[in-house]
């Protein structure tokens, strides 16, 4: 068997991905994390007398608390591969890989274990990220004039 005929055996039994199946689980569970954080961040306001500016920062706080517990007890991939991207969203999916970097590396030390390699994962998006907005804010400049 060649390459040819080996990669065409390869494509024929690997599973289609259920794309419109997967965005509507995705959409769905978004949504109810949408709604979650909505009503942590009314109760926040309530419970402690604060604006809902001042309220969304506990809520994203308990966002990353949430995902990072769940990835320590080995449930946010599990969660992830039920519900698809729904729970990859910016801050929870930072959380889980910065989580998930201090696990694993734990055991070489605070220093050049955890703290070599805590942002492995999380680097590319700082980085890209960082890139991105300089480039968009040069980009503003040029458009809008300063």
């Amino acid at each position: 068997m060649n390459n040819k005929e080996y990669q065409k055996l390869v494509k024929k039994h690997t599973p289609k991905p259920k794309v419109g199946k997967n965005a509507a689980i995705a959409f769905f569970i978004g949504g109810l994390l949408g709604s979650f954080s909505e009503l942590l961040q009314e109760l926040y306001g309530l419970w402690f007398h604060m604006p809902r500016k001042e309220a969304g920062v506990l809520v994203i706080l308990t966002l990353i608390l949430i995902a990072s517990i769940l990835t320590a007890l080995g449930i946010f991939d599990v969660a992830v591969a039920k519900v698809k991207s729904a729970l990859i969203i910016p801050i929870t999916g930072f959380a889980h890989s910065i989580t998930s970097a201090a696990l694993e590396y734990k055991t070489e030390g605070f220093v050049l274990g955890i703290g070599a390699n805590i942002f492995k994962l999380a680097g590319t998006v700082i980085l890209y990220g960082v890139v991105a907005v300089y480039f968009f804010g040069l980009l503003r400049i040029l458009i809008m004039g300063g």
